[in-house]
């Protein structure tokens, strides 16, 4: 049975009208916070009935390389202007670059609950024919097997080493980048929470921003960054530079003159550090002293999107400095 998502926002929402919400106890706040998530989930599900179906057949090995890429593929992500993160933006920008990079269209569709649309529970998620698939590396593996790969002409070494970076690339910019978003007070305040549950009413908004900063921050104390300064994060970020750029080199890309899956999660990590307005500088400011990365950068925005109509609107709105969070 198939429920209007407006009827879910107002269940909810008469829920918890009735309750002083600043004076709820943790435990009680935290059983709200899953009943949002809950919600949204059921909105995901709803919201989009062909991709809802297409989580059912999933077609491997010779059936799924035999049909080509369509047309009418999509990549699906948050909010553009008023709603994405900068994580989720760098995550989404790297698989466009990805599939830009393999000649593969694809069409850019924002959604507020994309999230909750998402089979993985993150974004972004492409939809292909009859397959739905998150995050850079399942889609990787997922373009391989229809015919499609930047990293074969590597040898067993140097896709070890691919690997290692992309390693590097997700385990400290990508989490310096969630660190900022929700461990910094001043950016999840002024930035983060108004951004993240701007879709929805109060106090579905507030419920849902808090959960995600519960499970962000555990996810901190988890791999030890919860008791890090944010100049001992900004640090992180510059050695991952360093490292970045002494792999590249004077290389148009890591490997030379073809680009791999590697240059299009650094590029959309970078790329977006570099073009989105936070509280301060400090962090684009990092990227901006290794004058290769941001050459780096450029050179990919010039090739693969300038030009590019589907895509041009969007990489120009980044360029702009525009205050995208905020």
């Amino acid at each position: 049975m198939l429920i209007h998502t407006d009827l879910l926002r107002r269940m909810l929402e008469v829920c918890l009208s009735n309750w002083a919400f600043c004076h709820l106890g943790p435990q009680l706040i935290s059983h709200l916070c899953k009943t949002g998530a809950a919600v949204l989930k059921a909105m995901g599900r709803i919201g989009n009935e062909t991709v809802k179906g297409s989580l059912n057949e999933r077609p491997e090995g010779p059936e799924l390389a035999a049909e080509p890429w369509p047309e009418n593929a999509a990549l699906y992500q948050q909010l553009k202007e008023e709603q994405i993160l900068l994580s989720d933006n760098a995550s989404s920008l790297a698989v466009q670059a990805f599939l830009q990079m393999c000649n593969l269209p694809v069409r850019v569709i924002c959604r507020a609950n994309a999230e909750y649309m998402s089979p993985s529970g993150k974004v972004p998620f492409i939809h292909v024919g009859n397959q739905v698939v998150s995050e850079l590396g399942p889609i990787v593996q997922f373009v391989k097997a229809k015919g499609h790969s930047l990293s074969d002409g590597l040898d067993e070494v140097q896709k070890a080493e691919m690997k290692a970076y992309m390693e590097l690339v997700n385990n400290m910019l990508l989490t310096a980048e969630l660190y900022l978003q929700w461990c910094d007070d001043v950016t999840v305040e002024e930035i983060t929470h108004p951004r993240y549950g701007s879709p929805y009413p109060w106090p579905l908004n507030r419920i849902l921003s808090y959960q995600k900063q519960w499970e962000i921050r555990r996810k901190m104390k988890a791999i030890g960054w919860a008791g890090k300064t944010l100049e001992q994060v900004l640090e992180d970020v510059d050695q991952c530079c360093h490292a970045l750029s002494q792999r590249l080199g004077t290389q148009p890309y890591f490997f030379n003159k073809h680009p791999t899956e590697l240059d299009a999660l650094v590029f959309g990590h970078l790329f977006t550090i570099l073009t989105t307005q936070l509280i301060t500088d400090e962090l684009s400011e990092k990227v901006k002293n290794y004058s290769n990365l941001t050459a780096f950068c450029r050179r990919i925005e010039q090739q693969y999107f300038e030009g590019h109509e589907k895509d041009s609107a969007t990489i120009a709105a980044r360029s702009s400095k525009r205050p995208l969070l905020r």
